[in-house]
């Protein structure tokens, strides 16, 4: 039996924002689909994540204008990412050992997927029926 990837669970083609937008422009792309995670892109490569929770603890900053502040200052560059070939076992025991919400999924230069914490309750249910 082969074993169980990423790619079969991650969500894939995620939605993504340039690094050059604004936190504005993250909540409303977050809020129109539901998501919670932003993969971020700087001349369709990828350089950063930005989470709602990134965005939030940015926002209680004093004097921060959502409308002008820019999501490279926001983001975070330390990003968990790995090939969609990758076994689901070694990227769920990676985010439960560094406590991470997410992993990017990149196949070459290309983002191919994102992996959240509700991607893994996904496959938990699923390997579970």
């Amino acid at each position: 039996m082969p074993e169980t990837t990423i790619g079969q669970f991650m969500t894939p083609a995620p939605h993504s924002i340039g690094s050059e937008q604004t936190l504005t422009a993250a909540h409303e792309l977050m809020r129109e689909h539901a998501i919670r995670h932003l993969p971020v892109l700087h001349g369709g490569k990828l350089v950063g994540l930005v989470s709602l929770r990134d965005l939030h603890l940015v926002e209680t900053l004093k004097d921060v204008d959502p409308a002008q502040v820019t999501i490279d200052e926001a983001m975070t560059t330390d990003v968990y990412t790995v090939p969609s070939a990758t076994p689901l076992r070694d990227v769920v025991r990676v985010m439960l050992e560094s406590k991470v919400g997410s992993a990017v999924v990149v196949d070459g230069t290309r983002v191919s997927g994102v992996f959240t914490t509700t991607d893994a309750l996904k496959a938990l249910l699923h390997l579970l029926d």
